[in-house]
């Protein structure tokens, strides 16, 4: 007896079986674009006359390693959690007068979700504002993961929300979201450290990934306001995929040009 299965990809233009695939990253609000990094492609420290055996030349980690792409923290955070006179969740900032993030901007950049949305009755979820964008041309899924290839001395006192949809339909800002199991300890965040990697997969697999600066054009500014205003009315929002595949332009990514 024999199986057999194919991926239907006709949501998008035809695309591409070789070469590279080009993902695009913006942000959501150009406004600080100083203050957040590119997203770069993680790569471990290896010492240049290490043995060709070594761990840091396999060829397999090499390939791994070269298909995520860090995205780092824009700001130095020290936070702790307390309960108000409600008995509702808090967030301190440990910084206090220290700190180089204004509480009044910081209530705008993180919060406590509702308790009704979290996973678990004591485990308070956080969500920081992180305003990347990721676009691509063809069919390309991306998967939001913790930085699980870089060593911290402070490790968190939680665990991060994971998600994977299809930057080819679906490009949103992505959030960073944080469940705090061990509210004993307070959560570090440093600027420069990986907050978060992406992951691509593309088709087929074995293509390889190259991250461009996406041109804010109408077309796609456009069309993140389309999608962006159904995700206020919608749940689940899976279920419009199809619906914006269909209206979706023949294309969305254009490179960003240095100014001249």
């Amino acid at each position: 007896m024999r199986f057999s299965f194919s991926v239907d990809t006709d949501d998008t233009p035809d695309a591409p079986t070789r070469g590279p695939v080009k993902v695009g990253w913006m942000l959501a609000d150009p406004r600080a674009g100083i203050l957040y990094d590119a997203p770069e492609r993680c790569k471990t420290e290896t010492d240049p006359g290490a043995p060709a055996k070594s761990a840091g030349k396999c060829p397999a980690i090499i390939n791994m390693e070269s298909r995520y792409f860090a995205v780092n923290c824009p700001f130095d955070l020290q936070l702790h959690l307390s309960r108000d006179k409600t008995g509702q969740y808090v967030l301190n900032n440990m910084l206090g007068d220290q700190s180089p993030v204004r509480n009044s901007l910081l209530a705008q950049l993180i919060k406590v979700t509702p308790k009704a949305e979290w996973r678990h009755p004591d485990r308070p979820v956080l969500q920081l504002q992180v305003p990347y964008i990721f676009v691509a041309d063809e069919p390309v899924y991306l998967s939001q993961l913790p930085p699980f290839l870089t060593y911290s001395d402070t490790p968190r006192p939680g665990v991060m929300f994971c998600g994977r949809f299809p930057i080819h339909v679906w490009p949103r800002p992505l959030v960073w979201s944080f469940e705090w199991h061990d509210l004993s300890r307070p959560l570090i965040l440093k600027r420069g450290e990986p907050l978060y990697y992406v992951q691509f997969e593309t088709a087929p697999q074995d293509r390889p990934v190259k991250l461009i600066k996406a041109a804010r054009t109408q077309e796609l500014t456009a069309y993140l306001e389309m999608i962006g205003g159904a995700v206020n009315f919608v749940n689940q929002t899976f279920s419009l995929f199809e619906k914006a595949a269909a209206a979706r332009p023949a294309t969305l990514l254009e490179e960003e040009q240095p100014p001249r």
